[in-house]
């Protein structure tokens, strides 16, 4: 108590008293005011300039005034702080400074910043004990509120200095504190060598489930590092059960697993437990579920393998001899590495069926992996039939059974695989193909080993009708009870019975596939060339209507042209009409797409062996039935047996209906074909009309074909006046398509803007308007008189006859005079030669006249036709 007393005496202070004349109004303003702060502080700036000795002593008198001033004693500390920076340590003006902060400190001890500045400036002193005694009474005299700022101040303190023991012992009040920074304790004991009180605690934190890392560890990430932290250093860490730590990591932790295991081998490795190490290897190969585990495992076991055999190599080497004990020893590690090797596929075969047991593949893959080795091979088929669950197996659980038999049967062992085959057919399968697949396999063994009643009888067994009927697709039956019905059972029956029983016991296996209604067309097919091949076609015609009657389209589309074709082969003409009936009942049911076929077989029918009349009767159907793709097909088919049965006279008709039906591209090219008919039979007037007919479907700027035959067309057989006419109907037509064009321009614009079409009267309509109003006016002036033509010749125009007039041979040449831009002239008529078309081109349908003897035209006569 002396001596604390001595410490808070007022100091000495050498400094005498002095006023200038402008102190005078501060010292009068502090004896007047003595209890104001602002007053003292006004006249310590007023004094900042003078000697600090005349500062001091100014707040020194300030002070002794206003002892609780917190303002005044951080002014001032802060002051005789910067008065000693640069002086040694040992100057007696640090004693000085700190006797100030303690008499600071009577009063202000609830003040944080200056035990901090206090502590801070001790620091510097490197006054070790002196600085923590001080951080203590911090500690002791602020509320536990502040102590999160005097802390991190206490922990640099002992951090910075070689004091481990005091340091830990700091630390651990802190963690009473704070104990979510625990990984700062853990990070400083590590840095010291403390490992096992490190690792204590990191067991805590991991242990600590609301633990929430202030680095951004996650518990994944501290657990690997304690069991890294333990496996590293076994003789270090001895506080912590280090095996059931790392197992209990291994329940918690599953994507790690591998990663754990080789960190508890790493653990008895280093510390020279070595057969506990691997008997660790070996659980863990037994035990891990993931390929990339068992990777991880397995590498591991092989370095720990070939280290030690290595160690022992270089330990003998030293010694210069190996003993007879180290040699034994070197050829046991070599035989260990060696199976080691030699068990890596079925250990790693072991880890995929760990994975799904009830995986088929992975158990036939595993069966091939013992061949060489039966009594391995039955143990893994036996295994494996017992270990996957119908259920849950994923592959076909019956290929075990079938696999499984066929190994007895490749060893000769017959008896046993029918054992097997009897096992499996009880087996209650997911679906009926499963167990009919068994029941297959079962027959074809017999067959394969000449037993061909056995497998007669087998599958008579697995057709036979259950005690109860049930429904194929009912689930809740067992496979057994329905595999009755199953189509590939029936199909190796009426295989054998076909190759070893009789016609009437394969016609009844047939009949009864039929009856039970389970037939697929191919089965349809089958028996029909089955009794095909027994000469028994009336029942083949039987079977095929019964598979007709049976399907639907497009399914019985295959049965119809087997059955048409094979009666029309059979019969020919002789049983026309049950033909006709056939292929009537056919074409009513048919869909249009796939009618043509049926057609053109009824067709060839008629012609052969019926009437012309009917042919063209069913060619007519055919056009009219038959899908717009394929009209233009059937058409053109239409019209030449029609030429060359009643001549091309009789094909007109159909041309016009052609043209009718069809859609443009396909009228287009029959009215080209019309126009060249009629040319040939010298009618240009009709081939003209055509042309004119076929142009309002013609696109100029498409269809070009179509125009370059019109304009060869009039180059061969017309006159100024009728290329002139084509001109004008091909401008009229380019407008009217012109015309179109904008107009569904016009629609997808605004419906692109979210306009209607109708809504728009802006200018996009009247200038639609005013072009249809010029294509009009234009049609009528182009149209020609009966006394005078008059018209301006188009740029267009006169390119095209000028082009013309320099491509063309024609003797009869048309030579159009230039027209006067300003004046219009008149045209003169042009007299062409007119000559008799010979009557071999009209063949059978030319003639005279009888009464005049002179030719007449194709209308004539048909006119005199009709009238007769």
């Amino acid at each position: 108590p002396v001596l604390f007393k001595e410490r808070l005496r007022m100091p000495v202070l050498d400094a005498e008293l002095v006023f200038d004349e402008s102190d005078l109004p501060f010292e009068e303003d502090c004896l007047r005011h003595p209890y104001q702060v602002k007053c003292w502080m006004r006249y310590i700036d007023h004094k900042s300039s003078s000697p600090k000795a005349i500062v001091n002593l100014v707040y020194e008198r300030a002070l002794k005034q206003l002892p609780g001033s917190y303002k005044l004693w951080y002014n001032y500390l802060k002051l005789r702080r910067k008065q000693v920076k640069g002086k040694c340590v040992t100057d007696p003006a640090y004693e000085d400074v700190n006797n100030a902060f303690e008499r600071a400190l009577v009063f202000l001890h609830k003040m944080p910043r200056i035990w901090m500045d206090y502590c801070s400036f001790l620091m510097d002193q490197s006054k070790i004990t002196r600085t923590r005694h001080a951080f203590d009474r911090a500690l002791r005299a602020l509320p536990l509120t502040q102590h999160r700022r005097i802390w991190p101040l206490y922990l640099k303190f002992v951090r910075s200095h070689d004091i481990p023991e005091t340091a830990i012992r700091v630390y651990r009040r802190y963690m009473k504190l704070a104990p979510e920074n625990a990984e700062e304790f853990i990070e400083y004991l590590k840095s010291i060598g403390r490992l096992d009180e490190a690792a204590t605690k990191l067991a805590e934190v991991v242990n600590r489930e609301n633990f929430v890392s202030k680095v951004g560890k996650s518990n994944h990430q501290l657990w690997h590092e304690l069991c890294e932290l333990i496996a590293k250093n076994p003789e270090k860490v001895t506080s912590l059960k280090v095996d059931a730590i790392i197992r209990g990591g291994l329940t918690r932790f599953t994507d790690m697993i591998g990663q754990l295991w080789c960190s508890l081998a790493d653990y008895y490795i280093r510390g020279g437990h070595f057969e506990k190490a691997r008997d660790i290897y070996e659980e863990a190969m037994q035990t891990v579920t993931t390929v990339r585990d068992f990777g991880q495992a397995f590498d591991a076991y092989a370095q720990f393998e070939e280290s030690m055999i290595s160690a022992l190599m270089e330990s003998s080497g030293e010694m210069g001899k190996m003993s007879e004990d180290d040699d034994l020893d070197l050829e046991l590690r070599l035989a260990r590495f060696e199976s080691l090797m030699d068990r890596r596929p079925y250990m790693l075969s072991s880890v995929l069926l760990r994975q799904n047991p009830h995986n088929v593949h992975e158990w036939l893959k595993r069966v091939r992996l013992f061949e060489g080795r039966p009594q391995e091979v039955i143990n893994a088929y036996t295994e494996a039939v017992q270990t996957v669950e119908i259920e849950k197996a994923v592959g076909k659980p019956h290929q075990l059974w079938v696999e499984f038999s066929k190994f007895y049967e490749k060893n000769g062992q017959l008896a046993e695989a029918r054992v097997i085959f009897e096992k499996a057919v009880k087996v209650p399968y997911r679906t009926v193909d499963d167990l009919a697949t068994v029941w297959c396999e079962f027959a074809e063994m017999e067959i394969r080993h000449e037993n061909y009643d056995r497998a007669l009888r087998l599958m008579q067994r697995a057709t036979a009708m259950p005690p109860r009927k049930v429904q194929y697709y009912d689930k809740s039956e067992p496979v057994q009870m329905r595999v009755y019905r199953n189509l590939k059972v029936w199909s190796m029956y009426a295989d054998l019975e076909e190759s070893l029983g009789t016609f009437e016991s394969t016609k009844a296996v047939y009949n009864r596939i039929l009856d039970l209604k389970i037939a697929s067309p191919q089965i349809i097919f089958n028996y029909g060339l089955f009794l095909e091949e027994n000469n028994y076609f009336e029942e083949a015609f039987k079977a095929y209507e019964r598979g007709v009657g049976m399907f639907k389209w497009p399914h019985v589309h295959d049965i119809w042209n087997t059955y048409l074709t094979k009666f029309i082969e059979r019969y020919g003409g002789k049983k026309l009409e049950r033909a006709r009936d056939l292929f009537e009942q056919c074409l009513d049911s048919c869909p249009a797409k796939t009618a043509k076929a049926f057609y053109l077989l009824y067709v060839k029918l008629e012609e052969q062996y019926g009437l012309a009349r009917h042919a063209m009767s069913i060619y007519e159907r055919a056009t009219s039935a038959l899908p717009d793709s394929e009209k233009l097909e059937m058409f053109k088919l239409y019209i030449k047996k029609a030429s060359e049965l009643f001549g091309v006279s009789h094909t007109r008709e159909i041309y016009e209906k052609a043209i009718e039906v069809l859609p443009d591209n396909g009228a287009r090219e029959m009215s080209l074909s019309y126009a060249e008919l009629e040319t040939k039979l010298g009618e240009i007037d009709r081939a003209r009309a055509i042309y004119s007919h076929a142009s309002q479907m013609s696109d100029p700027r498409i269809a070009k074909s179509f125009w370059k035959a019109w304009q060869e067309f009039e180059v061969r057989h017309g006159n100024e006046d009728t290329f002139r006419e084509m001109l004008r109907i091909k401008r009229s037509v380019q407008a009217q398509f012109s015309t179109q064009v904008n107009f569904v321009s016009v629609q997808m614009l605004a419906a692109a803007a979210g306009q209607d079409v109708s809504n728009k009267t802006g200018d996009e309509m009247a200038r639609l308007e005013e072009t249809a109003r010029k294509v009009a006016e234009d049609a009528k002036q182009d149209k020609p008189t009966k006394t005078k033509m008059q018209f301006v010749r188009s740029d267009e125009a006169s390119s095209e006859m000028e082009a013309l007039a320099r491509a063309s041979h024609n003797p009869d040449e048309i030579i159009l005079g230039e027209d006067d831009e300003d004046n219009e002239q008149e045209i003169e008529e042009v007299q062409l030669e007119q000559k008799a078309v010979p009557t071999e081109v009209f063949g059978s349908i030319g003639g005279e006249d009888e009464q005049s003897g002179k030719a007449i035209g194709a209308k004539e006569r048909l006119s005199r036709k009709r009238k007769k």
